[in-house]
């Protein structure tokens, strides 16, 4: 017979060597701390000399009496096993001898077979529902070789178990109605004597009742129902269908089973029978060791792995490497066996493992993992009513001994995990330290720890308290690590502002990396409570020291308070914008703090940029930095300085809007100040370093650059409204100051400057300018003086190799706007000079061909291709001036003569020239090209002098020009009675163009103011001198006096180029009539006649100058009085 654990009350018989256990579906484990005695302590891992050989004894009789095969990764050999042991509890060789031969000589221990029927599925239906009441039947059976490794090969029995083991060793399970997927969960112990020659053995069978045909009848659902029936007819009542049966070795079991096994049939009519769901394990019973005499199970399983633990750190320990928590194969085979012979629960494996793992944890770093696992598994498994009341108090203590531990190490986590050490994060994050939030978490869920310990607050709020604390704790350390040796308040400032920054370091990191782990792990924001309460130490400490400090405010205090007030604006700036402000914090309005030590830090920072600037230019050589930029080191220098003032005026950000508009006033003051100063030693350092050269070419570089030194200053300066943010500045004023104050402040001390520093360049590019004046002025000399022979373009060669070798140069040293400066006024001071030598030349034509063409090379030289000056620029109204007056004196006499011409006809041009065609009157007009320029004449209205009226064609076939003077009209009377006797005097001009045409005459006509002389008279002429420029048809109408000189009516001029038949056009059939107006010369003189007047030595510009002089006399004689 057989006795189930579930009544330990009843003791088995010794006929019957197996225990049965009924396991209810809500119970796992079994309970083998119910036979606890004695408190274990997990806080000692130093047991006494008795204690350790006791330990030694047991597990020398875990390996001795090993059963089962090896579990993979698992040590196979017991030597291997031994020598471990005698290495981990340090055993000496004969006494590890001795020992052992103890624990063989022990007693063995009684062999069991743990065995659980699970459940089975995919069973066979034997009754006529097409279902089973299935039921197992399960034994060892002991002495009987099964050759080839496998139950299978044998014979199949029916009822083996039934047959083979003796009723009193048979076990049996419960009966599950009417299913094909039946659950059992029913454990059994069975025990063995050799496990070489044992096999368990398994039958399922159908429980069958006595039942009544209609009972059958109504269970019937299909054919294969009937069959049944009619089977069971056959055998006898009562007797059980045979389902299935499984059949193992033992020697082929590992420690621990847990698999599906395939029932086997006894014929091959239903080979597939389905599956059972076995659990196997081989435990000891009755063993003869003191130590599982004398303790419980667990204490001896903790003790044994509280030194192999013990142990594995230690040999890490040695090899100078970090224990990972695993242990060897060595020691999870040992701990692994004991377990299972003592048939000790994962339960309470996992508890044994945790405390010992936990008071571990509190001394050595490694993995949380190791913690996790148990964590888990208890968590799982947990039921409070299993522990006796010391094992709660031991797992309570377990408990809150690694919270408070975990709590201190949050506390101190800043030490704990410098971020000075690369993986410190890592270690964090990944759970490889006790600080882990993790392992908080994961054990303050657990409902042990809820049910154990109540009263502990959440864990959130002891991982504030934790954070607050340390963070107090952490700021008092690092104030006493920076209290200074020497006593005084610059020293207390700098100890102050190391303290200050140490805090802002500590905060960037708990923002960037800490904040995370923490607000992921528990929903906290370390960052906020940090900066809560440093913001407060901080704030107090800050206070009492610029209170204490008072004023004036030396520099060198004024250099500290200045850098406490940055690192506190950017400690506040911080916390703004990271925190969601509900309430008011002890740094709001710090800013008033500093405020005495303005007027140090604003002339801290001057003098600073004076220094800086004064050394950049006793170090500057006046050399260009490069090809493209084109300034010095200085310039350079100075700008970096600007920009370290810009800076500091950003840095300061006052709040407070009238404060900062002064600060932001006096930084401009000073700026503008810094650039004339700079101009000023810049220049004196040009001239010291030009003073011993006697090269001007290296004067005149040291000069360009100044000029763009200058030039870039006044750039810098341009920049400031910018890099000092007037526009914000002026909109956070507007409501204290008005618009006119900004305007007269900040803008006016910015133009002012800006001005200053254009006249500073302008005085720069003049003193360039004059030196290459003189140069301009020698060359243009000396053109008017070459030889006669030398051609005008060769002549000006000299002064244009002069002004590219210059103006190359300048272009190369001077930046654009300093470049077209100089040119605009070399432009100026050029046209000057060509004026003066145009006038000292105006007799001599050659020289004055030179000057035009030099005047138009220069034109281009000074444009440069759009790259110098624009026309714009360049077109003067004295150079339109002196570009008219060279292209009239570089003419020839006969050229002058015929501009003459076009300069008359063009003054007939302005008035109405009628022709009358076929008795129609229509307006002819000049060509332009036979306008000259606009010059002086005494105009006069509109035939105010009188008429005359032709006709003219050309017959090119004959050569001839036909002119038909029909008439003159409104003739002004000459004659003392009131009429003049008029006649006409025809001359093809220019006299040089027509030298063999004679000139013609009219008759005359008495005493009439209205002639009709219809005269026509012929000129043998070519068409070609016709057709130029000038060639015309003078008409001089004349008074004939019989006494005296002829008096003159007036002129008229008819242009050759517009007579029909020289245009190219066939030979006209008709002319037309022309109505030309009478007109006076200018009576001051025209400009052209005044230059032929001048060639004296000319005899045709000296007759022809003669005969228009006459001209112009005798009109000034009888010119009509204005209202005439």
């Amino acid at each position: 017979m057989a006795t189930r654990l579930s009544r330990p009350q009843q003791r088995p018989p010794l006929l019957r060597q197996a225990i049965k256990i009924r396991r209810r579906k809500v119970q796992d484990l079994q309970d083998p701390l119910a036979q606890m005695t004695q408190e274990v302590n997990p806080a000692s891992y130093h047991f006494s000399p008795k204690e350790r050989d006791l330990l030694y004894e047991e597990v020398l009789y875990t390996v001795l009496y090993r059963l089962g095969q090896p579990e993979p990764n698992h040590v196979v050999e017991a030597s291997e096993l031994l020598q471990y042991l005698q290495e981990a509890f340090q055993v000496q060789p004969e006494e590890h001898k001795r020992m052992l031969q103890q624990a063989k000589e022990l007693e063995k221990p009684i062999f069991c077979l743990k065995a659980t029927i699970k459940q089975a599925k995919g069973i066979l239906g034997k009754d006529v529902s097409g279902l089973s009441d299935p039921y197992c039947l399960l034994g060892i059976e002991q002495g009987v070789s099964m050759p080839g490794g496998s139950p299978g090969s044998r014979r199949r029995q029916k009822a083996v178990v039934r047959y083979t083991i003796p009723e009193e060793q048979t076990h049996r399970t419960q009966v599950i109605s009417q299913t094909l997927n039946p659950v059992w969960d029913e454990t059994f112990i069975l025990e063995f004597e050799d496990i070489t020659n044992a096999s368990f053995h398994l039958d399922m069978w159908d429980m069958d009742t006595v039942e009544s045909v209609r009972q059958k009848l109504g269970e019937l659902t299909d054919l294969h129902g009937l069959r049944r029936i009619f089977k069971e007819a056959r055998k006898d009542k009562g007797q059980d269908d045979f389902l299935g049966n499984v059949v193992l070795r033992l020697q082929d079991l590992h420690c621990r089973e847990d698999q599906w096994y395939p029932l086997e049939p006894r014929t091959e009519t239903y080979p597939d029978r389905g599956w059972c769901h076995l659990q196997f394990q081989l435990i000891h019973k009755r063993r003869a060791t003191a130590a599982s005499r004398s303790q419980p199970s667990y204490t001896v399983h903790l003790h044994l792995l509280q030194q192999l633990v013990s142990h594995e750190v230690t040999q890490h320990k040695v090899g100078s490497t970090s224990w990972d928590g695993s242990l060897s194969p060595q020691a999870t085979t040992i701990l692994f066996l004991h377990a299972m012979q003592k048939d000790l629960s994962d339960f309470h494996q996992s508890l044994a493992q945790w405390l010992a793992y936990s008071h571990l944890y509190q001394k050595l770093e490694f993995p949380s993992s190791c913690l996790l696992h148990p964590i888990t598994s208890i968590e799982y498994q947990w039921i409070q009513g299993r522990l006796k009341t010391e094992q709660l108090e031991e797992l309570t203590l377990s408990f809150t001994s690694l919270l408070a531990y975990g709590l201190s190490l949050i506390r101190k986590f800043r030490s704990v995990f410098p971020l000075s050490v690369s993986d410190s994060p890592a270690r964090l994050q990944s759970l490889l330290s006790p600080l882990s939030p993790r392992v908080l978490v994961q054990m303050c869920k657990m409902k042990a720890f809820g049910e154990l310990c109540q009263d502990t607050a959440p864990l959130p709020q002891l991982v504030t308290e934790a954070l607050q604390t340390g963070t107090v704790e952490w700021f008092h350390l690092k104030q006493q690590h920076h209290q200074p040796m020497v006593q005084g308040m610059l020293e207390a400032g700098k100890a102050l502002l190391s303290l200050v920054q140490d805090v802002l370091g500590d905060l960037h990191q708990c923002q960037r990396t800490w904040n995370k782990i923490f607000y992921n792990a528990l929903k906290i924001d370390l960052f906020s409570t940090a900066f809560l309460k440093l913001q407060w130490l901080v704030a107090k400490r800050v206070q009492d020291h610029t209170s204490a400090v008072g004023s004036p405010v030396s520099p060198e205090m004024g250099e500290n308070l200045f850098q406490l007030y940055i690192s506190l604006k950017e400690l506040y700036q911080l916390g703004s914008a990271s925190l969601d402000r509900d309430g008011v914090l002890a740094l709001d309005g710090f800013h008033h703090w500093f405020q005495p030590a303005i007027p140090s830090w604003l002339q801290k920072t001057y003098s600073v940029a004076l220094e800086r600037v004064q050394r950049a230019v006793q170090m500057d050589k006046l050399v260009p930095l490069g090809e493209l930029t084109k300034h010095s080191t200085s310039a350079v220098d100075l700008s970096t300085c600007f920009a370290q003032i810009s800076h500091t005026a950003r840095q300061l950000d006052w709040p407070d809007p009238e404060v900062a508009f002064m600060i932001t006033v006096k930084f401009v003051e000073d700026t503008c100040r810094l650039a004339l100063v700079y101009c000023s030693l810049i220049k004196a350092r040009a001239r010291t370093l030009s003073a011993g050269q006697k090269d001007q070419g290296q004067a005149a570089d040291m000069l360009c650059v100044v000029v763009n030194d200058m030039e870039q200053l006044r750039l810098v300066i341009g920049k400031l409204p910018s890099q000092l943010a007037w526009e914000a500045l002026e909109r956070r004023v507007g409501t204290v100051l008005d618009q006119g104050q900004l305007q007269n402040t900040l803008h006016t001390q910015l133009q002012s400057a800006l001005a200053g520093l254009g006249h500073e360049i302008r005085t720069g590019v003049q003193t360039l300018a004059e030196q290459l004046e003189v140069g301009i002025a020698k060359h243009i000399q000396k053109l008017v003086d070459v030889k006669e022979s030398v051609l005008p373009e060769d002549a000006i060669l000299p002064l244009m190799k002069f002004l590219e070798v210059k103006l190359c140069y300048m272009n190369t040293n001077l930046v654009q706007e300093n470049f077209s400066s100089l040119l605009t006024l070399l432009w100026t001071h050029t046209l000057t000079v060509l004026v003066e030598v145009t006038a000292s030349q105006r007799s001599s034509t050659l020289a004055s061909g030179r000057l035009k063409v030099a005047l138009e090379n220069l034109e281009i030289c000074f444009h440069a291709e759009g790259c110098g000056l624009p026309f714009e620029a360049l077109h003067t109204a004295t150079f339109q001036a002196l570009q008219r007056d060279l292209e009239l004196q570089a003419a020839s006499s006969q050229e002058l003569i015929r501009k003459y011409f076009c300069s008359r006809i063009q003054q007939q041009v302005r008035l109405p020239i009628l022709f009358h065609i076929n008795h129609g009157l229509t307006v002819f007009c000049i060509p332009a090209e036979l306008v000259y320029a606009p010059h002086t004449q005494a105009e006069t209205t509109s035939e105010q002098l009188g008429a005359v009226t032709v006709k003219a064609s050309y017959h090119s076939s004959e050569q001839k020009l036909y002119v038909e003077l029909l008439s003159a009209s409104n003739l002004l009377p000459m004659d003392s009675n009131g009429s003049s006797d008029p006649f006409v005097q025809l001359t093809l001009e220019p006299r040089h163009e027509f030298p063999e045409l004679a000139p013609r005459e009219t008759q005359k006509h008495k005493k009439d103011l209205h002639p009709l002389f219809d005269e026509t008279f012929e000129f043998l002429v070519p068409a070609e001198p016709c057709q130029k420029d000038g060639a015309c048809l003078l008409l001089t109408v004349l008074d004939h006096d019989t006494l005296g000189a002829n008096d003159l009516e007036g002129e008229a001029f008819l242009p050759l180029c517009t007579v029909p038949g020289l245009s190219g056009c066939e030979e006209p059939s008709e002319a037309p009539q022309t109505r030309l107006p009478l007109t006076y010369p200018a009576p001051d003189g025209d400009p052209i006649l005044q230059l032929l007047e001048s060639r004296k030595g000319d005899r045709e510009a000296q007759a022809f100058v003669r005969l228009r002089r006459q001209r112009a006399k005798q009109a000034s004689q009888h010119a009509p009085r204005p209202g005439q």
